[in-house]
């Protein structure tokens, strides 16, 4: 069996899928390849951000996401941080007493979400399912992965003989190919492209001869699933949250950490243990109840392991294949950057093949994709996750309520008000398809502001007929003329249409809530970041366009 596509994505996690959506919604004909034939129950990849919720908009279902979540509809989303255990007289809400400074509220159009990945996973699944050009395919491991100058190809092999199935969303039904797969035909699928979004032993990667570098802190860490409505109970303590983590001297600044799966019962836990741990050698419920300071019943449904460290890919590509998600980046499950920033991926990565694979995107867009998430996740795991474990060690080696009581407290008091994230805001000011100011860095930190700044996320507002401007944005690139003049905008569609690039034109007033963008034009490129801003058009439109479609 052969079939040639246009993409080819090696992994069904909800990275992989959520490429796939994005792909299919371009009309870019791919494959999705996935060795399990079932979604797998572990509650993880939760917390799911404002900038995420976009992507679900721009994919068409987000109404579906939010009528997937396992808590009640309202439930807060936020968390307590306690000293030593979940009953110390030591313990803050960041956030919750405090106004928020600035627009970080209201600087996305969607609000953020909490519900398990596998709940994600089945809503992305069931959206790839109503898009034509995508196709699933299930209980396939993937062999090897070639590439020449005309395309790249996988080599599969069956997974599971007796549970292997495909749907195509052509017909939207599932086809038994049990056949095939005991007769252990061997499958090469052909592509232009190739996207390994196989997880942090990625084949792909490996075959590429990719390498990684990180912090590794040499830490083997517990996942425990279970059910206990008297721990339910015993946090009522505390205002009505999702998470919960404890900071004990002895752990060096590793956390425990609690998670809801649900309001009632359902816990995930998170905590360092020694290197020897396994199963069946351990008192996983003595741990519980270390760090929740109180003995209760509980029901484990499921032990894991994993160990914690950041790794970080060289690149994200290699000629005609790249790696998204877990296969270019993996960190500790902290602050739940994970599975944002593998969305975010698919996002950056989806409309840059389709451009490309529709004539109208170079080869530099291509290119920037490493440029951008790259830069933007070594900063995440560096800056934010190794280097919050090392500050989180330093504080706990410097400040002790037994040696210096109001020394401590004052500490705490201070760490509980700076636990917020308002000036987190990744961005592309340096990348080679933004036209910014000379001199501008990508990174993770910045003034969130609602004016139009070159590779920044554009600012929801409502449009004079009422709409959001997130609402009438295109698929492509789109112009926003604020009162700009019919010669400014001429020279942009001008310049888009000699290059054959999709531009859509929203014009409306500069009056209003507007007047926050600052300027009255900018271009906006498919995922919602502007890509240049100005009053009037550049001295070479011409030059501007081939260089936000990487065509210099």
């Amino acid at each position: 069996m052969e079939k040639r596509y246009q993409v080819i994505i090696v992994g069904g996690g909800p990275v992989g899928v959520a490429l796939a959506v994005e792909l299919g919604q371009r009309n870019i004909s791919c494959a999705v390849v996935e060795r399990q034939t079932a979604i797998p129950k572990i509650p993880k990849g939760q917390n799911l951000t404002n900038r995420t919720l976009e992507h679900f908009w721009s994919w068409n279902c987000v109404d579906e996401l939010r009528a997937a979540r396992v808590m009640p509809l309202g439930y807060p989303i936020g968390g307590v941080t306690a000293y030593h255990n979940l009953m110390s007289e030591y313990w803050y809400t960041p956030g919750r007493e405090r106004s928020v400074r600035g627009p970080a509220t209201d600087y996305y159009y969607q609000r953020n979400e909490r519900l398990p990945q596998y709940c994600t996973e089945e809503v992305l699944r069931t959206r790839l399912k109503a898009l034509p050009s995508a196709t699933l395919l299930t209980g396939w491991n993937v062999d090897r992965v070639d590439q020449d100058d005309n395309g790249a190809s996988v080599t599969l092999s069956p997974a599971q003989p007796d549970a292997f199935y495909s749907w195509s969303a052509d017909t939207q039904q599932q086809t038994n190919k049990a056949a095939d797969a005991i007769s252990g035909e061997a499958v090469t699928l052909t592509a232009d492209h190739v996207v390994g979004c196989d997880g942090g032993r990625s084949l792909v990667r490996e075959s590429l001869g990719i390498d990684r570098g990180g912090t590794n802190f040499a830490q083997r860490m517990v996942l425990a699933v279970f059910r206990s409505k008297d721990l339910h109970q015993g946090l009522s303590r505390f205002p009505e949250c999702t998470t919960y983590r404890v900071l004990k001297p002895e752990l060096r600044g590793y956390w425990q950490f609690f998670g809801r799966i649900d309001v009632g019962e359902g816990f995930f836990f998170h905590a360092p243990v020694p290197a020897e741990t396994r199963a069946d050698n351990y008192d996983f419920q003595a741990l519980l109840e270390d760090a929740a300071g109180f003995k209760f019943a509980a029901d484990l449904d499921h032990v894991g392991f994993w160990d914690l460290r950041v790794m970080v890919a060289s690149t994200y590509r290699r000629g005609r294949v790249f790696i998204a998600g877990d296969a270019a980046h993996q960190h500790p499950p902290y602050g739940g950057q994970g599975l944002n920033n593998g969305l975010e991926d698919a996002r950056n990565l989806g409309w840059k093949l389709a451009a490309n694979l529709q004539g109208w995107g170079g080869d530099g867009l291509l290119a920037s994709y490493t440029d951008e998430r790259r830069t933007v996740f070594h900063q995440i795991g560096q800056q934010m996750i190794a280097g919050g474990i090392e500050r989180d060690r330093e504080w706990l080696e410097r400040h002790n309520p037994n040696v210096d009581k109001a020394g401590f407290e004052a500490a705490w008091k201070v760490m509980g008000e700076s636990q917020t994230l308002e000036n987190f805001d990744p961005h592309y000011s340096g990348s080679g398809v933004v036209a910014g100011a000379p001199g501008e860095a990508t990174g993770i930190f910045s003034e969130r502001t609602y004016a139009f700044r070159a590779g920044h996320h554009l600012a929801p507002k409502a449009l004079t007929n009422g709409r959001n401007v997130y609402e009438d944005v295109g698929p492509a690139f789109t112009l926003l003329a604020l009162g700009a003049s019919d010669a400014a905008v001429g020279a942009l569609e001008q310049a888009a249409k000699s290059q054959n690039v999709p531009l859509k034109v929203i014009r409306d007033t500069f009056e209003g809530d507007r007047q926050t963008y600052g300027q009255r034009l900018a271009l906006v490129r498919p995922d919602q970041y502007v890509v240049w801003a100005g009053d009037e058009a550049p001295a070479d439109a011409a030059a501007l366009v081939k260089k936000v479609t990487g065509q210099t």
